[in-house]
């Protein structure tokens, strides 16, 4: 079982550590190479130096595109050495949460069966309400969580040290895999993993409730590290603003937006990002080399991808930041320690003060020379996640996309009828009704739910998903109105216009499928889809150097493009 103890900090430069920056790699590294050699490809700078503020990146090996999503990872510190274990330890964190998930640490179980197998240990169901501010009674929140079967694992409450059993697939669902860590130790790897929790969790109240915060002048502060970030930005024209995110919370977090002038919008945007750690100083630092990890340097284009903050994309959009009264960094909160797992536990104390509980599961592979752990604390917000969250909404989930058919069609009108009038449960029966090849039913149910949905970004899902189903029936005609509406709903829903790029494309109307495929791209730069329809559109305009262009550059990127290779090479051949 995880036990926790003290853990001397032996690096404070510009974060805490418990053996150096560069201890960390060397050791990691011939770990990964000598017990896990698929796992890491290599790690490479990737900053232009501009800035000086070191960014680096790790590339995953065959054995971690296995079994993770992503295939890179950034790092970011203040040093070259620190930016690069942090692109290590990124890798090792991701890895270890996808492996994790492969293992046989899981008992399988429904609540009611979890209830009589671990009575004094079992997560408390309060929890699981809080989980996702819940108002059903207890009975009924055990008739809607008995729908379907969870994983069940030991976990540690971080602030009591006992041991409690928790159904990790169900925070999963509720997080993805927002707080996994790693560290040098398990001490390190939780409060890292905590103060991200805290992270996103007040990130999340501010973009949803937009108040008045204070303005955080770093002037006064004597931090060396700090002084030099900021005298990075102020050198090369870079506006930063500073806001104190705390939130009453235990442990300080500091966001930053920041925008270049010179070379904004052209090649350049606006960054907004935070930093939570357990002293105002190191907060700060961390929003900074943040804002240096996705900005590349404000001067080659690069566009990041928007996660525990939404994305600017232009100055008056943030004139909410602006206001509130200007404060040091001294007057943020600080839980700050010579000892690691003493701040950590102070952290977790006063969460519990506040009515949280932080809970942490280990998941570092066997061999791993490092800790890796997956972190929740339930109740706490989520950016990504619905502010119309349910017990409903997740088990639905779960019944539509995961379930044996038969379960899930009884299990989503059981649903209907603890959730009267619920906006979700149609929705779910059309992504049912795609999974059992009904995409008539399907597109029936998304065009009950559309108007049905709370925000427009789930009217623009319920819409996108009818237009999905029709155009799964080839009545590709039907499909343009939903999805032009979608677009209007959500402008960041990428795979909207990949969709509506394919209708237009499949009319014949190429300039016009070619700008929604490069709407696609914009959003995702990296797509190779989207690119190499960008490539056919051109190619059907007569532009032919531009076909090849895009073309053979998709195809770079994703060999696996079989359709796109015949008409690379039928322009090849002609030139």
């Amino acid at each position: 079982m995880l036990r926790l103890g003290s853990c001397p900090k032996s690096y404070a430069l510009d974060q805490d550590k418990v053996v150096s920056p560069a201890d960390t790699v060397a050791r990691v590294q011939a770990c990964l190479e000598k017990l896990f050699p698929g796992v890491l490809a290599k790690i490479d700078r990737v900053d232009t130096g501009r800035l000086g503020i070191p960014v680096y990146v790790s590339e995953c090996g065959p054995d971690a595109r296995a079994v993770m999503p992503t295939r890179k990872q950034m790092g970011k510190g203040a040093t070259p050495d620190q930016a690069r274990a942090s692109a290590l330890m990124e890798l090792v964190e991701r890895y270890s949460f996808f492996h994790f998930w492969e293992s046989e640490a899981f008992t399988q179980l429904t609540w009611s069966e979890a209830e009589e197998q671990w009575p004094e240990q079992l997560l408390p169901l309060e929890q699981m309400l809080q989980s996702v501010d819940e108002t059903l009674a207890p009975e009924q929140a055990r008739t809607v969580l008995d729908l379907v079967e969870w994983r069940f694992c030991p976990a540690l409450d971080v602030a009591t040290g006992r041991d409690v059993v928790v159904p990790l697939d169900w925070f999963k669902k509720l997080n993805e895999f927002n707080g996994a860590s790693a560290g040098n130790s398990p001490e390190e790897s939780i409060l890292q993993g905590a103060c991200e929790l805290v992270e996103r969790h007040v990130c999340a109240l501010v973009d949803r409730e937009r108040p008045e915060l204070p303005t955080i002048d770093p002037s006064d502060s004597e931090d060396t590290v700090l002084r030099e970030l900021v005298d990075a930005f102020e050198r090369n024209g870079v506006r930063v603003l500073l806001k104190d995110f705390s939130l009453g919370m235990p442990v300080p977090t500091v966001a930053a937006v920041a925008w270049d002038p010179s070379t904004f919008p052209g090649m350049s945007e606006i960054v907004f990002t935070a930093g939570t750690s357990s002293s105002p100083v190191k907060a700060a630092v961390r929003a900074l080399t943040e804002v240096a990890q996705l900005a590349g340097d404000f001067s080659t284009g690069r566009i990041y991808e928007a996660s525990g903050l939404p994305k600017f994309t232009s100055l008056d959009q943030f004139d909410w930041l602006r206001r509130g009264p200007v404060v040091s960094l001294r007057e943020l909160p600080d839980v700050e320690h010579d000892d690691i797992y003493e701040e950590l536990l102070t952290l977790a104390r006063k969460l519990n003060a506040q009515g949280y509980a932080l809970y942490s599961v280990a998941t570092t592979p066997p061999g791993m020379e490092a800790a890796a752990n997956y972190n929740v604390v339930p109740g706490f917000a989520f950016r990504e996640r619905t502010a119309h969250a349910s017990l409903g909404l997740f088990v639905g989930r779960s019944l539509a996309e995961e379930a044996p058919e038969a379960q899930a069609v009884v299990g989503l009108e059981m649903l209907a009828e603890v959730y009267p009038d619920a906006h979700f449960v149609p929705f779910f029966k059309g992504l049912l009704a795609l999974r059992l090849e009904d995409p008539a039913e399907a597109a029936r149910c998304f065009a009950t739910a559309e108007p049905l949905q709370p925000a427009p970004e789930e009217q623009a899902l319920a819409a996108f998903y009818r237009a999905y189903a029709l155009s799964r029936l080839e009545r590709w005609d039907e499909v343009e109105e939903p999805l032009s509406r979608s677009a209007a709903l959500d402008p960041g829903f990428k795979e909207v216009f990949n969709l509506r790029g394919v209708a237009r494309f499949k009319a014949k109307r190429y300039e016009e499928a070619a700008l929604d495929f490069k709407a696609a791209l914009e959003l995702d730069s990296g797509s190779a889809p989207d690119l190499a329809n960008l490539g056919l559109c051109e190619k059907f305009l007569g532009n032919h150097e531009a076909a090849t262009d895009y073309l053979s550059t998709a195809l770079h990127m994703d060999p696996s493009l079989d359709w796109a290779m015949p008409h690379l090479e039928e322009l090849l051949e002609g030139e």
